[in-house]
């Protein structure tokens, strides 16, 4: 059943400034509402943490990390966060409020995505994802659920919930594993380090689902599904659609290694190589054939630079292509040979002595470069030599020491520097200790009393000029938190006339009225004000007028179960009632809505959903009593006859049925027929020798009913009827009409 009228929050004005209009979504730390912002005039999202767990500090404590990391995001494909802040034991987010879909939702309309529209989706993502980690924030919870596409083709990342800071995201407390389970990295399972590698390997797992349609792991319990990707490959999406580029494959292997090292560092190296698989593809349309509109902030990302390269020298920072085992002197590689495995994918042949890395790089990715062709050559000493992993990332005095070495966790600033004694201090950081020096011209008399001291010098004023200013303070703070407040009159369901009277009559001054959507004030009456709860003396008031219950489409039902069927219509807000009816359908199925689906229809008037509850009754009217009666003992029900006086049908026929035809039944039910009894037999009147207008009368009169036939073109007389004598009223008398004496009369 819908619930929304029995929310706390619904019809609400939240911390006097957020109107809270319906419900979105309800999740395991907070619940989305869709508010109106009536300060600035906008549309949010509220993320309203749930009141139960406000009792718990460690989780009150991340809900406010989520609004303190995200809200140093500034991205367009990262949903912005706008406020934080408390009403009472609600404590709440309020966010941008996006006009669209779901990733999942466009899955499952479309089942799966051609690469190009996938590696198009996924550039928005990473774009997102890499200024998230840019920021030192990881995500920790890539999912389709989390990646919002609006209809002029916008990509937006959301729900940070379980985001932490970079430098405290390897802290997964134990027996805790924080994530969605089919897109949780491994180390993350083993409660290993975790990082912005984790949130390529969720990014991988994500590209693989929309390329074939499916997760790579499924199984009996979430457990089971978390041992697989620490024990298991993700499994090459070609495997599961045919078709699909080596290029492709390689790159969603290389993202969902299992070794989060032979991963690209973050998001933005892995966006940087679907940018390059997606080019050397060569597909037209890709998402623009998928929502109607370009992806924006995916090719037209002016902060990157595409031909610098990345801090690992991967291959796809440089615009080459992979190296395959043996490198450029193995020669060409034959049609016959495989696709390049995952342990292949990173390795790079060492450049030539002096050789520029920058320089001694292939040109573009082709098909060459990622299929069975020709792969262009790296340069460096390779990622795991002395570039990344040597004295480049974790050694010292060598390009990339900044960052791993002497950098960033070496003397920089986890090491000497910031935490430690290190070389790298800034000026102005030290603490400067001056020791007064004993006699030297110094004052060498006894001191003065305590009291003389305290009353002839500064130091009684400034504690008078202290205290003033405490007191002044204190009052002005009273003043502006709580002494210029008075309470708002609580006007919900009177009439604007009374709303009024009550509202300038605590001296406040009023704006023109608003209508708002109210599922709980009937249309007309006042559903509220902006602000509400309390505001400053004298200020502004807006009275918000019903403008009756919100209305949502009903959604398509049919031959969904019963439990889908319940869901849909709480999706949208809809309440309901089951009718249950009669159809040759199977038992339990849902044939439909009543209204039917795509009506809009108010929340607050339910809608019926019809499910089979039985064979219908059949149609008894018209057929012969003995065949009820047989039908009856087959399906065990009761059948009870009543006899139809008035009915001109033959004996034993039946008139008439209780339930209606098409009407559920059950075994042991009684159903009521009515049953023709003998009708009163009249005599027929002779009309032979009569014109046809007399004869006609005469049975008519009688009660009869009469047909024509003629016989010859002349003579106009009857010679002969039937049926002769006696025959039920109502029933038809057949006239032959001729010269008379019949057509061999005279």
């Amino acid at each position: 059943m819908d619930d929304t009228l029995a929310d706390p929050l619904a019809g609400r004005l939240l911390d006097g400034r957020y109107a809270v209009t319906a419900r979105i979504a309800h999740g395991g730390m907070a619940t989305v509402y869709r508010a109106m912002d009536t300060r600035l005039d906008r549309e949010v999202a509220l993320k309203v943490m749930h009141v139960e767990l406000a009792r718990d500090d460690d989780f009150v404590r991340r809900f406010i990390g989520e609004a303190k990391s995200v809200a140093r995001l500034s991205h367009q494909n990262v949903v912005a966060v706008y406020d934080q802040g408390a009403d009472g034991p609600f404590l709440y987010l309020a966010m941008e409020y996006i006009h669209g879909r779901t990733l999942r939702q466009l899955l499952r309309e479309r089942g799966w995505f051609s690469p190009a529209a996938a590696l198009d989706i996924m550039t928005g993502v990473l774009d997102g994802l890499a200024a998230a980690h840019a920021s030192g924030i990881v995500h920790r919870d890539v999912k389709p659920e989390n990646v919002l596409l609006t209809a002029d083709g916008r990509v937006k990342v959301a729900d940070f919930g379980l985001a932490r800071a970079q430098a405290a995201a390897g802290q997964t407390r134990a027996g805790l594993l924080i994530g969605t389970v089919a897109y949780v990295p491994p180390e993350q399972v083993a409660g290993e380090v975790t990082g912005p590698r984790g949130d390529v390997y969720s990014a991988g797992v994500m590209l693989f689902e929309l390329l074939t349609g499916r997760q790579p792991f499924r199984g009996d319990t979430p457990l089971s599904v978390a041992y697989q990707h620490v024990n298991q490959d993700v499994p090459a999406p070609s495997s599961l659609m045919p078709g699909i580029p080596a290029a492709v494959d390689q790159l969603v292997l290389a993202a969902t290694s299992r070794d989060p090292a032979r991963r690209p560092a973050d998001a933005a190296e892995f966006a940087r190589a679907a940018r390059m698989v997606r080019q050397g593809a060569g597909e037209p349309g890709g998402l623009t054939d998928v929502m109607g509109a370009g992806v924006q902030g995916l090719a037209e990302a002016p902060w990157l630079d595409l031909d610098t390269p990345a801090a690992t020298n991967g291959w796809w920072a440089r615009g080459t292509g992979p190296v395959p085992v043996g490198g450029p002197d193995a020669g060409p590689v034959g049609p016959g040979a495989g696709p390049i495995g995952p342990d292949e994918w990173w390795r790079q042949e060492p450049a030539a002595p002096g050789t520029n890395a920058a320089a001694a790089g292939g040109g573009q990715p082709g098909p060459g470069q990622f299929g069975a062709g020709q792969a262009g050559a790296g340069s460096g000493s390779g990622q795991f030599g002395a570039s990344q992993f040597g004295a480049a990332q974790f050694g010292a005095g060598q390009p990339g020491s900044e960052q791993f070495g002497s950098g960033q966790f070496g003397e920089g600033q986890f090491g000497q520097g910031q935490f430690g004694g290190g070389r790298h201090e800034a000026p102005g950081s030290h603490t400067l200790v001056v020791h007064r020096e004993v006699g030297g011209g110094g004052y060498g008399g006894g001191r003065e009393p305590f009291l003389q001291r305290w009353l002839f010098s500064a130091r009684l004023g400034v504690i008078g000029l202290v205290l003033v200013l405490g007191v002044g303070i204190g009052v002005g703070a009273w003043w502006l938190t709580t002494g210029r407040y008075v309470s708002v009159p609580v006007v919900a369901g009177d009439t604007q006339a009374l709303a009024t009277t009550a509202l300038t009559g605590d001296g406040f001054t009023l704006t023109a009225p608003r209508q708002v959507h109210s599922n709980a004030v009937q249309r007309g009456l006042v559903a509220g004000t902006s602000p509400a709860g309390r505001a400053a003396r004298g200020s502004a008031i807006t009275i918000l007028i019903s403008d009756g219950p919100f209305t949502s489409t009903v959604p398509e039902v049919r031959h969904d179960t019963l439990a889908q069927a319940e869901a849909a219509l709480q999706h949208v807000h809809l309440t309901y009632r089951i009718e249950r009816v009669g159809s040759s359908s199977p038992v339990g199925t849902v044939l439909g809505t009543d209204p039917a689906a795509g009506k809009t229809w108010p929340q607050t008037k339910p809608v019926a959903i019809l499910v089979v509850a039985s064979p219908p009754l059949p149609n008894f009217v018209g057929e012969d009593v003995h065949t009820a009666e047989q039908w009856a003992q087959q399906h065990g029900v009761n059948l009870k006859t009543q006899q139809d006086q008035n009915s001109q049908q033959p004996e034993g026929t039946i008139t008439g049925q209780t339930p209606a035809p098409g009407s559920v039944y059950r075994q042991g039910q009684t159903v009521i027929v009515q049953v023709s009894a003998a009708p009163a037999l009249v005599q027929i009147p002779d009309v032979i020798g009569m014109n046809v207008n007399q004869a006609t009368r005469a049975l008519e009169d009688a009660g009869f009913q009469v047909t024509v036939e003629y016989f010859g073109v002349t003579g106009n007389r009857v010679f002969d009827y039937s049926p002769v004598g006696q025959a039920p009223q109502g029933s038809t008398i057949t006239i032959a009409v001729g010269q008379t004496g019949g057509i061999f009369g005279n």
